[in-house]
């Protein structure tokens, strides 16, 4: 018989992380309770899942990068990521990720956490003077009809840039959905004053060419990662049950290989995910996203594609929820930067600091992942 891969998480972690493992199980329990076929189907046609929403807030999962001080539950980074991976393991539809990376900018920036959820918009603000919005356009803004708050960048007229968060009540939505049927709606910001405390400093790590959208792929990825798994998951179940010629499909040498291939492409999306989210607070956290995006940006077509080789016309039927898996990593690997975009970075920032600095770089990188925390942003 088929057996899906094991987690690649105990080859970058030199002792076992029950903690993580005890959240991800519990996460599961939690998830798979409440994100139903039913609550799937109803999500597709523009139905938020209100229950959903309000169990995993009830467990303080949008609060898990928050520290203890602000009134959050503290995690560290690789065990929120972990959060994220079973939220897109199955296909949460609601803005988990974005309120949970947007409390924790926030946060970290001395803002106050806000209830209910929030959303990250990776366009740029512009202020008509001190707290004054200017008039303007921000496309392809995830779940802002249902969030309360949307956490931007805002630029001042002397050049200067501020993290803002606005209220609903400063813009007004155009909908619009991406291929999984998740709103990514228009803004259209009208000329209004922010609160003063809706306007803060831009911390460092947001002074880069990327601002927030290095937030939002380091969550796509995550969310990719997971929702690999599962397509995995699923097609190794099925390749276990569907019989041709009297024999499971699974002990075909053709089948077996497709699921080879495909478990070698989450596996390595997995473990580029863990890295980034191991390398969390650290210099070399820029460099970890763009290498995590990027690489389940191209795992995540690769393993859609054998998945659904594997089920046949099964997968796209609108009962079977393997469609819902993969239409969402179709969009995630466009968003918050395709894997075009992240590629380039990648280049920019290794001739940067030139070719002999490559190598020291990725061991580096390791010894992040390894738990060396190096230099803070």
């Amino acid at each position: 018989m088929l057996h899906a891969p094991a987690s690649p998480q105990a080859d970058l972690q030199s002792e076992p992380n029950d903690f993580s493992a005890i959240l991800a199980e519990q996460t599961d329990r939690l998830l798979a309770q409440h994100v139903t076929p039913a609550c799937l189907k109803a999500a597709d046609g523009g139905v938020f899942p209100a229950a959903a929403w309000e169990a995993v807030s009830d467990a303080w999962l949008p609060l898990a990068l928050v520290p203890e001080a602000a009134g959050g539950v503290g995690l560290d980074a690789p065990a929120a990521a972990q959060i994220l991976r079973r939220s897109g393991y199955h296909a949460l539809p609601a803005p988990l990720a974005e309120t949970m990376l947007g409390l924790a900018v926030w946060t970290a920036a001395a803002g106050a956490a806000v209830e209910g959820p929030v959303s990250l918009a990776t366009g740029l603000l512009r202020l008509a003077s001190g707290t004054i919005l200017a008039e303007g356009t921000m496309a392809h803004v995830p779940w802002a009809g249902a969030a309360g708050h949307v956490l931007a960048i805002a630029e001042a007229p002397d050049g200067a840039r501020h993290l803002a968060l606005l209220p609903r009540a400063a813009y007004t939505i155009v909908p619009r959905r991406n291929l999984a049927n998740e709103p990514r709606e228009t803004l259209h910001i009208g000329t209004a004053p922010l609160g003063p405390d809706a306007l803060l400093p831009l911390p460092a790590p947001l002074a880069g060419p990327d601002g927030l959208m290095l937030f939002g792929a380091f969550a796509r990825a995550q969310q990719m990662a997971g929702a690999m798994e599962r397509c995995l998951d699923l097609a190794v179940a099925y390749a276990n049950e569907r019989k041709q010629f009297g024999k499971p499909i699974g002990r075909f040498q053709a089948v077996q290989q497709m699921l080879a291939v495909a478990a070698g492409e989450s596996a390595a999306a997995g473990a580029a995910a863990q890295v980034a989210a191991a390398a969390w607070n650290t210099d070399q956290f820029p460099l970890a996203v763009a290498i995590a995006k990027a690489r389940c940006g191209e795992a995540a077509g690769k393993v859609a594609e054998i998945c659904h080789q594997v089920h046949g016309a099964m997968g796209f039927t609108q009962e079977h929820v393997l469609h819902f898996i993969t239409r969402r990593l179709w969009a995630w690997r466009d968003e918050c930067g395709n894997d075009a975009h992240w590629q380039e970075r990648i280049g920019r920032m290794v001739c940067a600091q030139g070719g002999a600095a490559l190598w020291p770089r990725l061991v580096a990188l390791r010894a992040a992942a390894n738990g060396d925390r190096g230099t803070q942003p």
